[in-house]
């Protein structure tokens, strides 16, 4: 199989960054999506010091996985999100975090996205995958009513303080995907569209597709790698189990707790959802994608050490490569 499968970290970070390898490495993964938390990556100081990314090199060569993209979705989160408030003092660094005072949070955040895409240059890496934050998406219930003026004003907050990362990305031959998800500028396929016009479709943006946010919102994940193929810069593995239908379980969760059986879904161990993954991965094929397969590990309700390797498995039996020219030059004379 050409294409590699990935972990990402994100979901291990209470591991140290070599334990998590050596995991990895005993499953069979072939590398890491490195997260930009715990001790996995510093950007603040793989941005500067040789030393720590020849480090963090060593672990990866020593436990024989590689590293095609990092990811930093916290402190892109909080770019844009207005209110800044407890949540994210909850998941950002002291360093980002300050004193609490919203904007420079923000300015902060900012900041270490500009150092994440030196960080990965430094790593060889040309892919950052994360989250955008959104000053709009506390009016996604649309009432009170929200005016057309409002939503604008979100949009361009996010153009005016994405661009300026976005130069330094460019700076270092560095692209953003942008994990399409509820909370963002970009939480479905009308506001991917919108996001990339604020954005002017500058090619450094752009997207992480994660099917199981599809199908949360009774999108067609099929569809979206179809009609944004261009865009589509990086890949994370997730499955969702749709609990809905009773009459009691509706799709905004209700506030329960992860794994909760009232919420109306939940992510659930890869190939055991509501993922359409054949029809994803021969869409994916259709595009040309060629990149990592990155499985994200999410599952409440099971013991990761067994799901982790259990997911690997699945994708390895499910991927398929596209036909080779040979195949088709003589299917093309019948």
């Amino acid at each position: 199989m050409s294409r590699p499968i990935t972990l990402f970290t994100g979901q291990w970070a209470d591991l140290p960054f070599e334990e998590v390898a050596r995991l990895a490495s005993e499953w069979g993964y072939d590398g890491l999506e490195i997260a930009c938390w715990g001790d996995h990556l510093d950007p603040w100081q793989g941005a500067e010091d040789d030393a720590y990314i020849q480090g963090k090199k060593d672990v990866l060569e020593r436990y024989g996985l590689q590293v095609w993209a990092i990811s930093n979705h916290l402190k892109g989160q909080a770019v844009c999100d207005d209110p800044i408030d407890e949540r994210h003092r909850g998941m950002l660094s002291e360093r980002v975090w300050g004193d609490g005072d919203p904007e420079g949070v923000r300015q902060r955040a900012a900041e270490e996205m500009t150092l994440t895409a030196r960080t990965a240059a430094r790593l060889g890496v040309k892919t950052v995958i994360g989250f955008t934050g959104s000053s709009i998406w506390k009016y996604v219930a649309m009432f009170p009513p929200v005016s057309q003026e409002l939503v604008d004003a979100g949009y361009q907050d996010f153009a005016d303080r994405w661009n300026p990362i976005l130069d330094v990305f460019d700076e270092e031959g560095v692209r953003f995907a942008h994990e399409v998800h509820p909370s963002e500028i970009a939480y479905d396929y009308w506001t991917t569209q919108r996001a990339m016009e604020a954005i002017g479709h500058r090619e450094a943006f752009g997207l992480n597709w994660d099917p199981s946010h599809f199908v949360w919102q009774d999108l067609d994940p099929v569809g979206f790698l179809w009609d944004f193929k261009d865009r589509i810069y990086h890949v994370d593995c997730k499955d969702a189990k749709l609990q809905v239908g009773n009459g009691r379980n509706g799709r905004m969760g209700s506030h329960l707790a992860w794994a909760d059986p009232r919420r109306g879904w939940d992510f659930v161990s890869t190939g055991h959802g509501d993922v359409p993954w054949e029809a994803c991965f021969r869409m994916l094929n259709a595009i040309g994608y060629d990149g990592p397969i990155s499985v994200e590990w999410e599952d409440a309700g099971m013991d990761r050490l067994v799901g982790a390797p259990d997911a690997l498995e699945f994708v390895r039996r499910s991927l398929f490569d596209a036909p080779t020219a040979a195949f088709d030059a003589a299917f093309s004379t019948r």
